[in-house]
């Protein structure tokens, strides 16, 4: 059965879904989970939002983080950004929860906007949801709060600065609860970093790449279940280096060694390598090690 999608590009279209009246503010809302019901649940229906949305749900029990349970009974915040599908799942265990809604218009002018880039846990996998402690939650809840009151009152020529305000703090609070929580799955991430790692070599290895084509930051996502963004950001806290980093350096050091251990073309090297377009390859090469391929071959 194909998927049915429901464009939602509104405030008001929001409120509609969740039953509770019209919005104070065209921009931004603040949905209390436990008061209103979602009513637009229906077997094969996606939704695909046209603003960002941070959900602050408490759960009773467990909760699956990547391949592994841990008790998240303090609270978890779930991100999405404009254009993303979802899917509304019911969750009978939900002890507390609220929903922000903000347009990317409320930002476009503002340096909130041109900094929205940095936060990349809005295109995080559900399962990499910030998991918080009971004293971080408070500090996430006053952001809310105050975007609440700040939406329920009349709209004053303070107001759209003051809702920016808190929408960046609790951005900024978001990203500091991600670090901490990098480093208290450690035990899961280092098993993440090393199984990358054992993939990126085994990809390498291979004779060659010419039918596979070079790899992307995605195909060694999918293969760890997790989003390209959440495994980038990991293993740039523990390595101190990016998927694609990383993807780059394993590529130098078999063209280095090819280089110097083959009478291959430069050419022949790049298409071994995965590359459709030997200057590609090239400028690559000598942006990172500062010597085009040539130049590399013919050192002492």
């Amino acid at each position: 059965m194909q998927e049915k999608y429901i464009d939602v590009h509104t405030i008001s279209e929001i409120h509609e879904l969740w039953g509770c009246g019209k919005p104070r503010h065209p921009l931004v809302t603040v949905i209390d989970l436990m008061k209103y019901h979602f009513r637009g649940s229906r077997n094969g229906l996606r939704y695909r939002l046209g603003f960002y949305t941070i959900f602050c749900k408490k759960f009773s029990g467990v909760l699956g983080y990547g391949r592994s349970y841990y008790d998240f009974s303090e609270g978890s915040l779930m991100f999405t950004a404009p254009g993303q599908a979802t899917t509304p799942v019911s969750a009978p265990s939900l002890e507390e929860g609220r929903a922000l809604f903000f347009h990317p218009d409320l930002i476009h002018h503002c340096p909130l906007g041109q900094k929205m880039g940095q936060y990349s846990f809005f295109n995080y996998k559900s399962n990499e949801a910030l998991h918080v402690l009971e004293e971080e939650k408070f500090a996430l809840f006053d952001c809310i709060k105050k975007i609440e009151q700040e939406c329920s009152q009349n709209v004053d020529k303070h107001t759209q600065t003051l809702i920016q305000n808190n929408i960046e703090m609790l951005l900024n609070y978001c990203s500091r609860f991600y670090d901490r929580q990098f480093y208290t799955r450690e035990k899961v991430n280092t098993d993440v970093v090393q199984a990358f790692e054992k993939l990126l070599k085994a990809h390498f290895a291979q004779d060659t790449l010419i039918h596979i084509g070079l790899p992307g930051v995605k195909t060694f996502a999918e293969q760890l279940h997790l989003s390209p963004n959440y495994l980038s950001d990991l293993l740039q806290k523990f390595t101190g280096k990016t998927t694609q980093e990383h993807i780059h350096l394993q590529l130098i050091d078999k063209a280095k060694t090819l280089l110097w251990s083959t009478s291959m073309a430069v050419s022949e090297i790049a298409y071994t390598l995965g590359f459709e377009n030997p200057p590609h390859f090239t400028r690559l090469f000598k942006q990172k090690t500062g010597y085009s391929p040539s130049e590399f071959r013919n050192l002492n």
